[in-house]
């Protein structure tokens, strides 16, 4: 498969399937969207084939590929779709690649939508734009490693090693949602890190029922000074959010060590959460011995702020060093950095560049498998 060929995508939510079509890491149609609800699971199915017949369509020409994202659990090599939360007509397990190989008749891959955004943000969005940054300021360090996390309904996540998306080998790779609250040990990180958990805590300060929440975009106004409302129980609704992500994230990029990409509705509120996040990050333990140690080895920055992103470039702290008994000298630089931005890409656009590069990466494989 070339650049040239194209590649049918699919952004699948609970209320919607948007649909798009991918060619040389670049969209060409206006992407459309499709309404889940239905009432049986055939009606559902038709639409998603439907979706990609209208695809074909736009584009005039067939697909060399159909490569998307669906919500897990999911066997997602094999292309099984388990008891879904958000879309409980799947439940029992619907073997959705091999319905739609047989309908286009084209190799087929589903994968998990924080996956998907990880791998594009690594290929075609921030990681390479990171390099760049770095390479026009004179710092010859360069990042292979990055964490893509979707904040909104849910709490998804993905990560990428030297351009290689770590899968697992249960499909259940980067299944940060499930990872333990720190404010709320008997429950899972989604329970904070979710529109809900937004909503939740506002409500809770205050004193309102849930149902009368307000969105998590009008909780951010409010919390900006920018809508009228309950300003401190907005700031504490975010301040919860940035105090369980940045726990999160302390323990998956200690472990990756690598570059950190927020998605997903809620990052767009970045510009308050994020530097809360980033403190957090750089705080010290406290010690049971009584002496402070570091959260985490690697220092952490916020790229969406100008003064963090210099420091962040700055490779002052560098120099050559000699080679023993040599007259050879290397370049040493001790200090250790992630940096952590809100996408720039965009969610969708990133989701679909992911599905595309996964389709390339995978389509010979497939081909054969479906010729044998």
């Amino acid at each position: 498969m070339d650049s040239k060929s194209i590649i049918f995508v699919l952004d699948a939510g609970g209320t919607g399937f948007k649909f798009s079509a991918v060619q040389d890491y670049k969209e060409i149609i206006e992407a459309f969207t499709i309404k889940t609800a239905s009432d049986t699971l055939e009606e559902q199915l038709k639409k998603i084939i439907e979706g990609f017949r209208r695809t074909e369509e736009l584009c005039g020409s067939k697909p060399a590929a159909i490569s998307f994202c669906f919500p897990g659990p999911a066997d997602y090599p094999n292309g099984i779709i388990c008891d879904l939360v958000n879309l409980p007509l799947f439940r029992g397990g619907v073997a959705l690649k091999d319905m739609l190989e047989n309908e286009f008749n084209v190799p087929v891959y589903i994968n998990n939508d924080g996956d998907l955004f990880a791998y594009g943000e690594a290929l075609g969005g921030v990681l390479p734009e990171v390099n760049a940054m770095l390479e026009k300021e004179g710092n010859p360090k360069r990042y292979k490693n990055l964490v893509g996390l979707t904040l909104g309904t849910g709490f998804g996540g993905g990560v990428v090693l030297n351009s290689r998306l770590l899968e697992g080998d249960n499909s259940a790779g980067a299944e940060v949602w499930c990872m333990r609250n720190i404010l709320y040990p008997e429950t899972c990180a989604e329970d904070s890190i979710s529109i809900r958990g937004v909503r939740r805590v506002y409500a809770r300060e205050a004193g309102i029922d849930f149902n009368d929440a307000p969105q998590p975009f009008d909780i951010y106004e409010i919390a900006m000074g920018n809508k009228e409302g309950d300003k401190t129980a907005a700031l504490k609704a975010w301040d919860e959010f940035a105090t369980v992500l940045a726990d999160i994230i302390a323990n998956i990029a200690t472990v990756v060590d690598g570059i950190v990409v927020l998605g997903g509705g809620l990052s767009g509120a970045s510009k308050i959460f994020l530097p809360k996040v980033v403190e957090l990050l750089n705080q010290d333990y406290p010690g049971l011995d009584g002496k402070k140690g570091p959260r985490m080895e690697i220092s952490a920055y916020n790229l969406d702020d100008e003064n963090d992103r210099k420091a962040f470039c700055d490779s002052s702290s560098g120099k050559m060093i000699k080679v023993p008994f040599s007259d050879k000298e290397v370049w040493y630089d001790p200090s250790k950095k992630i940096g952590i931005t809100a996408t720039k890409l965009g969610t969708s656009s990133a989701v679909c560049i992911g599905a595309y590069a996964f389709a390339i990466k995978n389509y010979d494989n497939c081909v054969k498998s479906i010729n044998s």
